[in-house]
């Protein structure tokens, strides 16, 4: 077995992480912190009661390199990128579900904060392992992609070849209330989102510049994206309609059973796509369909797994030298 951490247990994340890594049959789950540390997980999580009673530690990067080989970050931005460095500098293999290793150092200070760990940046590898599998099998360093930029970038890239020059990309995600975390805000108050759907950060969310930078990266081209994010009265689950101008005709659905013929976690549908179907998995279903040439992508996944925790799995699977599939959920276990 190879034992493994998560710091920042507290969190829905933190919750979806304990649950998999619990029953993964390589994986043993040997510590778990939060920032305040001193309960158990049944006491954060009453779900697992009867389950899981291990103590939750106060968060200890040398505590964490004694007894572990792999660290899940479930924390926030910034917060991540110091307990990250003091891991690696012990040995610890690190796959961070923060925004902290995912972005250039100029476009990560652009839009979050000062960087305050240059030296590791460099080597971290964007955990989308559809595009970056080889890579993140040499790293101890995996950055967990967020879950808007996972939505859209599945659903678009395969296209990218293809898309008329000069134009522009629209992206209409919308997202359940556990994308934003347990801590409660004005918009996600109950009063505020039951029966209701609104917008927010149109255009200027930081995840569009995630989006167009990993663009770059697979393609070398530069393209506008335009991302404007929704939130949904729902619990969990998100969609992305992706909208494009095409260069040449093509089939959509041929593209992209040609695209990913061979990926475990990519379901191609020939009808629209719908969060339910996805919920509970690391499962994303994409469907497209043109008029002429303009190209319309749905996308949906779990925001929870395939957005975060399942995917971190998956990506610890692979720096292990693991089935990737290996303990990741298939059929959902949720309603």
């Amino acid at each position: 077995m190879i034992p493994v951490a998560v710091i920042g247990a507290s969190g829905y994340t933190g919750l979806e992480l304990i649950k998999i890594l619990f029953r993964h049959p390589e994986f043993e789950l040997v510590y778990a912190a939060t920032s305040e540390g001193e309960t158990t997980i049944d006491a954060l999580h009453p779900s697992l009661k009867n389950v899981i009673s291990m103590p939750v530690e106060k968060a200890d990067a040398a505590a964490v390199a004694a007894v572990a080989q792999i660290a899940f970050l479930a924390l926030p931005h910034k917060t991540a990128m110091g307990f990250a460095a003091g891991l690696l500098e012990r040995g610890v293999k690190v796959v961070d579900l923060s925004a902290d290793y995912r972005l250039k150092l100029d476009t990560y200070e652009a839009h979050y904060c000062p960087h305050e760990d240059r030296a590791h940046l460099s080597e971290a590898v964007y955990g989308l392992p559809e595009f970056y599998r080889e890579a993140i099998k040499k790293s101890r360093l995996v950055a967990n992609p967020g879950c808007y930029p996972t939505a859209s970038l599945l659903g678009l890239l395969p296209f990218i070849p293809y898309i008329k020059a000069q134009t522009p990309i629209f992206i209409d995600a919308k997202s359940g209330v556990s994308g934003a975390g347990k801590k409660l805000s004005e918009t996600t108050h109950y009063v505020t989102i039951n029966e209701n759907i609104f917008a927010y950060n149109p255009i200027r969310h930081r995840h569009a510049p995630e989006i167009a930078e990993k663009i770059d990266d697979l393609f070398l081209t530069q393209v506008q994206v335009n991302f404007v994010p929704h939130l949904l009265p729902v619990t969990r689950g998100m969609l992305c309609s992706i909208y494009m101008q095409l260069e040449t005709d093509l089939d959509p659905i041929d593209v992209l059973n040609d695209f990913y013929k061979d990926e475990p976690f990519i379901r191609i549908r020939t009808s629209p796509v719908d969060i339910k179907s996805v919920a509970g998995t690391n499962f994303c279903d994409i469907f497209a369909t043109v008029n002429g040439k303009s190209l319309v992508i749905s996308s949906a996944i779990d925001n929870l797994l395939r957005g975060a925790s399942s995917q971190a799995v998956v990506n610890a699977n692979i720096i292990s030298g693991l089935d990737e599939t290996l303990g990741i959920p298939k059929i959902a276990c949720v309603p």
